[in-house]
């Protein structure tokens, strides 16, 4: 059974995530929080909610950083709303967070199962990058690195950079540079795969779990026959599921830093100029199949819920 520890930013897609997570057979054996879609008390709150809304159990929530590492904050409350999870409402957590910071809870349970872990990062990569400046082993550790973020062609916060990447630029680029292969799930699939009004209506029935993912998915925009928002969260914890639903090509990214209206750009190259590549980018995705494995397990989700 894959081990996964996941850092995210709760937020709808991370929340979405997290629910298919919960309906896999993956071991999650810990969550991080990291300052991003909404503020670190929000997107932290949050992660303890959906632990006890989706029966995760013990698993631990321990919060990171807040904010980038040198830049001022960016949000996008304007997406997910207020709360984080746009009109989807759970119950206030019992449970309290972990003790400690994100950097070490990545660092420590990285270093107890060398190769064991798959360490997935859904919002701003600043505590990843922080945990490889702590320890820069972590990246002999993973048994793999998977985020959702960037893009080979356009962004989506604005014209250049996709929002996790534009959050903290300078994060992504120490994560792209530590030595790992990032398998990079960006926008260029994530936008394929999208809540249309028969992939809603499969959620409808789902119980319980249908207060979570009909509100929160419905909140994004407009869910038509065809069309409709994506769940771009969910794809990077669907390619550990199953990566042969990825195409998926060797390439070289580079974060730009320094760009007046470029920062926060995954500069993709596929050519692989003389050396070796840093990433392995999505470049399709079978949609089908997609919505069968993460529908799939909602609906076991949704049984063990009740």
């Amino acid at each position: 059974m894959t081990k996964v520890l996941i850092d995210c930013d709760p937020g709808i897609d991370d929340a979405l995530a997290l629910a298919l997570l919960a309906g896999s057979s993956l071991e999650l054996v810990g969550i991080t929080t990291v300052g991003g879609n909404v503020d670190l008390a929000l997107t932290t709150a949050n992660a303890l909610s959906l632990r006890e809304f989706l029966d995760l159990g013990d698993v631990p929530v321990t919060p990171g950083s807040a904010g980038a590492l040198v830049r001022q904050t960016v949000r996008a409350a304007h997406v997910h709303g207020v709360s984080g999870l746009g009109e989807a409402v759970l119950p206030p957590a019992v449970r309290p967070v972990a003790d400690g910071h994100a950097v070490d809870f990545i660092v420590n349970t990285l270093r107890a199962a060398p190769g064991e872990i798959t360490l997935v990062a859904t919002g701003p990569l600043t505590n990843i990058a922080l945990a490889v400046r702590r320890e820069p082993r972590i990246v002999e550790w993973a048994r793999d690195f998977v985020i959702m973020g960037g893009s080979y062609t356009r962004g989506n916060h604005n014209p250049a950079a996709e929002f996790n990447m534009l959050a903290d630029p300078e994060a992504a680029a120490i994560a792209f540079d530590a030595g790992w292969t990032v398998k990079m799930l960006g926008l260029d699939v994530t936008l394929k795969a999208v809540v249309t009004r028969a992939v809603l209506d499969r959620m409808r029935p789902l119980g319980r779990l249908a207060d979570l993912l009909v509100p929160a998915a419905g909140f994004y925009g407009a869910i038509t026959e065809d069309s409709g928002p994506a769940i771009h969260d969910a794809c990077a914890v669907a390619y550990v599921m199953d990566p042969t639903l990825f195409g998926c090509a060797p390439a070289v990214v580079n974060v730009e830093t320094t760009g007046t209206y470029t920062s926060g750009m995954t500069v993709t190259d596929f050519k692989v100029p003389g050396g070796r590549p840093n990433a392995l980018v999505a470049t399709s995705v079978d949609v089908e199949c997609f919505w069968e494995l993460v529908l799939g397990a909602y609906e076991k989700l949704a049984e063990r819920l009740g």
